[in-house]
């Protein structure tokens, strides 16, 4: 887990600490398992059309394949991005 997303409670007991590192932690899992369910369903949605066989032909196995890398490839860019914004923003030990 990031330890940035603790910061700010250095003035909590370490039980409350504790607590709040699992619920961080939930959400990540939580957050994580969303995504995963998004990229499945966008990707049969949009490249599976023939339920004549139980495995996918190659076109669809290429589909599934090339959706999948574009959702990845967005969500890390996005993530990249957001962790670039947040260095930039000034914190609160900076002084206003």
């Amino acid at each position: 887990m990031d330890k940035n997303l603790l910061q700010g409670l250095d003035n909590l007991p370490e039980e409350d600490k504790m607590r709040m590192a699992n619920l961080i932690e939930q959400l990540q899992v939580r957050d994580s398992m969303r995504m995963y369910n998004a990229v499945v369903e966008r990707c049969f949605t949009d490249c599976v059309d023939n339920f004549t066989r139980k495995s996918l032909q190659k076109q669809e196995e290429t589909c599934v394949m090339r959706c999948a890398e574009k959702f990845f490839k967005h969500s890390m860019r996005v993530g990249m991005r957001f962790a670039e914004l947040n260095n930039m923003a000034p914190t609160s030990d900076q002084g206003n």
